[in-house]
């Protein structure tokens, strides 16, 4: 394996670690580890704030880049209202970092003018833009408390360009994740858990999720799409797993909705019920449907029985479409690429991709990259033609080069993160260099 190395000087993956002003704080989550953060969120009273919202609302107006709150472990019993752009919520360790509230809708909504604006643990304004979260777990636990399963948001909201990732959302009712912008919403998740009842997932306007969880406690539905507003609207998840109670039911739409799974796996406990329209029997609820069955499906499958209705059909999309077109700057429209501004927010290595290499004719040799996990120092690259991988070489850089790499032919590769004073191990990715007249 090792004759199939060769490195590519890159930048240098480290930043060195400055002084910034009185407006910027640098946060030593370990003991050689800088990572520049603006806030830092500690209930024990070590950061520069002991709630959430305090660090949010204490956060300049106006802002066009990104501020960045480290939120350090612990539970946060805390509603959130996050009405600025350019917020992100950084956790100091997803299992160990969690924003708790318990919230009804309905009770909610009686005692507030029958308004969402506060019904969810994590309540955005319509017209924020740019907020992240990475590496939290968020929780509704109303329904654990109550034993009352009705709707319970999670986070709500409009807002547009709000990426999640590496987070467990969750929730003992309903609407767990409802971002819900109509008319321009785009919205990017990857490497989370989603965990609720009925419509758990329910994007508005165009939506990707991919290296995701489900798991669902209804045998309604578990994800729902409202692409009413734009034909071109669509709800893309890729390579992620759904699981749930026994006859748990995939998804459903009652206005117009368009729907990609692409590489996704379903458990034994799915039902034999494909994804439909529903019509209520409240028919003020029930909305036109001008574009039809939009449901499309490619590589999935499900252990234990197959079903026929999630069979591949990209064609009925369009002939021309191939699954590697599917991407998230595709499914934006080329408007929106969020993976790049994503550095180093996350414990492991993410975000792989295949490329050329620049400059370099050689059909051989392909460019596999990827984003750098939080505080590496260096990285341990795993290759292999099987999912057991083997080690090749240890890198500062955040590309490795391979030539004579055969076309048409998976192999499997890992990238484990090095640390001050642990290896965290990364997720195992596969790739295909496609032949050359491709």
């Amino acid at each position: 394996m090792n004759q199939l190395l060769r490195k590519i000087p890159l930048s240098a993956l480290l930043l060195f670690v400055f002084l910034l002003n009185n407006s910027q704080n640098v946060f030593c989550a370990e003991s050689n580890i800088c990572q520049n953060i603006d806030a830092v969120v500690a209930l024990d009273g070590s950061g520069d704030f002991s709630s959430i919202q305090t660090a949010i609302d204490s956060a300049p107006d106006s802002l066009k880049k990104s501020y960045r709150i480290f939120i350090k472990n612990g539970i946060y019993k805390e509603k959130i209202f996050v009405n600025k752009s350019f917020i992100t919520l950084i956790g100091e360790d997803r299992d160990s970092t969690w924003i708790i509230y318990p919230e009804l809708r309905k009770n909610w909504r009686a005692l507030n003018n029958d308004s969402d604006w506060g019904s969810a643990v994590i309540n955005i304004a319509d017209d924020v833009t740019d907020l992240t979260f990475a590496n939290l777990s968020i929780y509704n636990n109303y329904g654990s408390l109550y034993d009352d399963h009705d709707h319970q948001f999670t986070i709500r909201g409009g807002g547009t360009k709000v990426v999640i990732v590496n987070c467990f959302i969750k929730s003992d009712g309903g609407d767990a994740l409802s971002l819900w912008n109509s008319s321009n919403g785009y919205y990017y998740h990857a490497y989370c858990k989603f965990e609720g009842w009925v419509d758990f997932v329910c994007p508005r306007g165009w939506c990707y999720i991919i290296d995701s969880e489900f798991y669902s406690y209804s045998k309604t539905a578990s994800i729902w799409h409202d692409g009413s507003f734009d034909k071109d609207q669509k709800f893309v998840i890729r390579n992620s797993f759904f699981d749930g109670i026994p006859g748990f039911a995939l998804g459903r739409n009652h206005r117009d909705g368009q729907f990609f799974l692409i590489d996704c796996t379903f458990s034994d406990s799915l039902a034999d019920k494909p994804i439909f329209i529903v019509r209520y029997d409240d028919t003020t609820r029930n909305k036109p449907i001008f574009w039809g069955e939009r449901y499309y499906y490619n590589n999935c499958r499900k252990k234990g029985r197959e079903y026929s209705w999630y069979d591949d059909n990209l064609h009925l999309y369009d002939e021309r479409l191939k699954v590697d077109d599917i991407t998230s700057s595709w499914t934006f429209n080329n408007k929106w690429a969020p993976e790049q501004n994503l550095d180093e927010i996350i414990p492991f290595a993410s975000f792989p991709s295949l490329e050329k290499i620049p400059g370099d004719n050689n059909s051989e040799d392909v460019l596999l990259k990827w984003k750098s996990g939080r505080h590496a120092i260096s990285h341990n690259f795993y290759l292999g033609e099987t999912p057991e991988v083997s080690f090749v070489t240890n890198t500062n850089e955040v590309a490795i080069s391979l030539k004579d790499i055969e076309p048409n032919k998976t192999y499997y590769w890992r990238v484990d993160e090095v640390t001050s004073h642990k290896i965290v191990k990364g997720k195992l990715w596969k790739f295909i260099k496609p032949a050359s007249n491709e």
